[in-house]
């Protein structure tokens, strides 16, 4: 199918999804995940209305921003390593996946401007799972001060592959709360207003439970 054709399909979900939670649709940003397409098939998603791409990978990014360029914002989704920062600070609008204080100092030096970063939250406990331990978040997003080209915009999770939906729900909502503790805070450089959660498989439960931003592959873009 074309990505037009989903992205009305997958539209009308999120739209469902939000007026049974009480929410607006608009509030929900498509985040496409093009790291397994080719660059044709991302720019067919631009030009379909997307807004924001979605990359693992520090080559993936690079090269369909050569073609696509500021079309687009950019989201680094994958998790990061230190090294491969200065490969694409300059191109990611938003990096998801800040898990660890030497990542944010290498960031930061890196940077040029304010990066938008969403701390990574292992909700779940998976070992497969990257990302903080809920109960580190809270010290380690307030150790984060000193960072100047770090704001924590949000938090990111991804959940259990699985089609218990009791499971999924719970782990969102944990992100939620814990999401709207570090909102509490009110800190300038971690507003936290945002979260990143829900994916092809199971993000009308995610909406439902507040995410802001939903990253889909699979049912959008396909393989």
């Amino acid at each position: 199918m074309k990505v037009s054709e989903n992205l009305s399909i997958i539209k009308q979900r999120i739209e469902e999804s939000a007026h049974r939670s009480g929410r607006q649709a608009e509030d929900v940003k498509i985040i496409a995940v093009t790291k397994y397409v080719t660059t044709a098939r991302a720019q067919e998603a631009v030009e379909a209305g997307i807004l924001h791409l979605g990359e693992n990978r520090a080559e993936g990014l690079n090269e369909k921003y050569e073609t696509i360029g500021e079309k687009a914002t950019w989201h680094f989704i994958g998790s990061m390593q230190t090294r491969k920062v200065k490969s694409i600070i300059h191109q990611a609008g938003y990096i998801h996946s800040l898990d660890r204080e030497s990542l944010a100092k290498e960031i930061s030096s890196r940077a040029q401007r304010a990066v938008q970063c969403f701390v990574q939250v292992n909700v779940s406990g998976e070992e497969s799972k990257h990302g903080m331990v809920p109960e580190e978040v809270i010290p380690f997003i307030e150790s984060l001060h000193k960072y100047e080209n770090i704001r924590v915009c949000g938090l990111m999770t991804m959940a259990p592959l699985t089609e218990d939906q009791d499971i999924l729900r719970a782990c969102f909502r944990k992100l939620a709360l814990l999401r709207n503790e570090v909102r509490a805070l009110n800190l300038s450089y971690a507003p936290c207003n945002e979260l990143s959660m829900g994916m092809s498989n199971d993000f009308e439960i995610a909406v439902e439970e507040g995410a802001t931003m939903i990253r889909i592959g699979t049912a959008l873009v396909g393989e």
